[in-house]
């Protein structure tokens, strides 16, 4: 039965990624217009989507480094 269980977790994991992945793509194709983005001093011409995907990444670490120091200081 455990078997089972695992198999049907795959398989919803895999439908989960696809469906992101296809949305991810979507956006991305959306939006490819460039946009003109200032960083302190300079200015930096990019696509739309690249920015999405450069503060989503910023995110994600944020996240992550931020989830890492209040695991270390739970224990």
């Amino acid at each position: 039965m455990p078997e089972r269980n695992q198999s049907i977790m795959q398989r919803f994991k895999l439908i989960f990624i696809a469906i992101l992945a296809i949305i991810v793509l979507i956006i991305a194709i959306q939006n490819t217009a460039n946009v003109e983005t200032r960083l302190l001093f300079a200015t930096v011409t990019m696509p739309r989507a690249v920015l999405l995907f450069v503060m989503l990444a910023i995110g994600f670490v944020i996240g992550w480094l931020s989830g890492a120091r209040f695991s270390l200081t739970a224990k």
